[in-house]
């Protein structure tokens, strides 16, 4: 192994979670080898670097171009493939956000590198790094590898760890790639955002309803929870499906895997797709009024009742508590 090249995002100058993951992912596995730990930025600053440096990377590397001011897929691709190249990086991490999903196969296709995509183990055997993945919609593990000389994996978020470590080489530098603006086949002009709500891929705290809430009315209620606790609204895809709420609120297999330290789920009866988005939360509490549903099974706490009964008065007693 060469060196390790460690994708992360950035919004507005503050690092996403999602890339103390891949930077840990990054460490752990130079430590088990001789290779450097490289984390790759957009226009970043000397502040967001030494963030990373507490996670163990060597070095960040902050890629300048008047270019990338806009999101152009193509183009960052084309300026981490150069990167990737400048410093001999065999090892790429994405996470699997939808920017990582989106950049990391073009990547690979770009060093003709084998790719696996949402990963949630990795470990080093024999000078192989073996992967392990979900598939058939989280019914089943595999474990794999690549045999290519450059291996590009993308992380699953809310998976990996973020842990804090020393290292001891901390070096920023800027790396200026070679690009043009015919680089750039499309361009990401504008993002509007809902400063208002919690996205549950961010959130510590998540309040999410399923079917058992009969009706998209009844959401207030686990909006009101939601409210006082500080945390943010999920979604089952039933929920969703049925068009009760948006699909950025989905929490599932097919929608957003989160790790929050508490998980309250209210009327979700814990398909194997919502489990496999949401089984690693710290603290699962489950609210269903069928005491056989799978949910209760992976709940740390449960409630079997009618969730349009218990949320109000559970609602009621934590901002009593919060009172004191």
């Amino acid at each position: 192994m060469k060196n390790i090249l460690a994708y992360v995002e950035s919004i507005n100058g503050n690092i996403k979670r999602s890339a103390f993951e891949v930077a840990t992912a990054a460490s752990k596995l130079k430590s088990k080898t001789n290779a450097i730990a490289i984390a790759a930025i957009i226009n970043g600053t000397e502040e967001i670097a030494y963030q990373l440096f507490d996670y163990g990377i060597d070095q960040v590397i902050n890629i300048e171009s008047d270019i990338l001011n806009k999101y152009s897929v193509q183009a960052i691709a084309k300026a981490i493939y150069q990167l990737a190249n400048n410093k001999e990086c065999d090892i790429l991490l994405f996470p699997a956000s939808s920017d990582g999903l989106e950049l990391a196969p073009i990547v690979a296709s770009k060093f003709d590198a084998g790719y696996i995509a949402d990963i949630i183990e990795m470990n080093i055997e024999n000078d192989d790094i073996i992967v392990k993945k979900p598939v058939y919609a989280g019914k089943s593990i595999i474990t794999t590898k690549i045999n290519t000389p450059i291996k590009v994996f993308s992380l699953r978020p809310n998976v990996f760890t973020s842990v804090k470590q020393n290292t001891t080489t901390k070096q920023f530098e800027s790396f200026n790639p070679e690009l043009t603006i015919n680089d750039c086949k499309t361009l990401v002009i504008n993002t509007v955002k809902n400063e208002g709500k919690l996205d549950v891929k961010e959130a510590d705290i998540i309040v999410s309803g399923g079917r058992g809430m009969k009706d998209p009315e009844n959401f207030a209620l686990i909006e009101e929870l939601a409210k006082v606790l500080n945390a943010a609204v999920g979604a089952s895809r039933a929920a969703v499906d049925a068009g009760w709420r948006p699909h950025s609120e989905q929490v599932g297999q097919t929608g957003k895997t989160v790790s929050p330290s508490l998980y309250i789920a209210c009327g979700i009866s814990g398909a194997i797709q919502h489990l496999a988005g949401m089984s690693s939360s710290k603290v699962i509490f489950a609210i269903n009024k069928d005491k056989e549903a799978p949910i209760f099974k992976v709940a740390d706490y449960g409630i079997v009742g009618d969730a349009l009964e218990v949320l109000p008065k559970l609602t009621e007693e934590i901002k009593k508590i919060k009172e004191l």
